[in-house]
């Protein structure tokens, strides 16, 4: 058994033992710290106990902002270690790879805090394909407005969220390709996020390595 597929084995198990309230938050929150969980596992199970237990359709809008507290807690959570990490990583490598704290931090401040920057967070969060780690991890790198990230994430995350706990309570078994495909294609997302932010950091290290090059013959020419 892949170490993926225990712990969606775990998850199955502490959903049974727990309130689904409990388990919607707790989950949520998890599932949002240990990327490597696929997001549609939590909220589709809940949807699934929902409709085991006879549940209104519309209790699935209660649970939907229970799992968005969660994971909006959880994305503060990845935020908050992620702002710490590029400050130690920057502070030490940041001359290797001739970036500084500064420039870092001055993408995120074209982030105001607007209605603007609410939407595009919000966007982001509630498309079935878009991974929320990296997006959690790259807002607390840049270090986006914190009012931004923390709205835009709560009401991307509900929107998500209904969506998943309806496709669990509609009838999991059905819906079990289409879980596939959007697990898939989050992971193909994530993978060439992940390519693309090498290939920035090459770009940087290719510039400053021929920058520092080119001084080097200017300093030997005496220009």
């Amino acid at each position: 058994m892949s170490m993926l597929a225990a712990v969606e084995t775990v998850f199955v198990d502490y959903a049974q033992k727990v309130p689904v309230e409990l388990f919607t938050f707790a989950g949520a929150m998890i599932e949002e710290i240990l990327a490597p969980i696929p997001s549609p596992l939590v909220m589709t199970l809940a949807g699934s106990i929902a409709q085991a237990q006879h549940a209104l359709w519309v209790y699935l809008l209660w649970l939907a902002l229970i799992g968005a507290v969660g994971k909006t807690l959880g994305s503060w959570l990845v935020y908050f270690v992620s702002d710490k990490a590029e400050d130690l990583v920057v502070n030490k490598f940041g001359k290797f790879l001739g970036v500084s704290h500064k420039e870092i931090e001055n993408i995120g401040k074209h982030f105001y805090g607007d209605f603007r920057d609410d939407l595009i967070i919000m966007l982001a969060r509630a498309l079935p394909i878009m991974p929320t780690a990296p997006v959690s991890i790259a807002c607390g790198v840049v270090k986006v407005n914190l009012r931004s990230y923390l709205l835009g994430t709560f009401l991307g995350t509900y929107l998500r969220n209904v969506m998943y706990l309806w496709l669990g309570f509609a009838g999991l078994a059905s819906f079990e390709s289409i879980m596939a495909g959007l697990t898939t294609m989050e992971s193909i997302v994530q993978m060439l996020m992940v390519a693309l932010l090498l290939v920035i950091l090459a770009v940087i290290y290719y510039r400053r390595g021929k920058t520092d090059f080119m001084s080097m013959v200017k300093k030997k020419l005496g220009l």
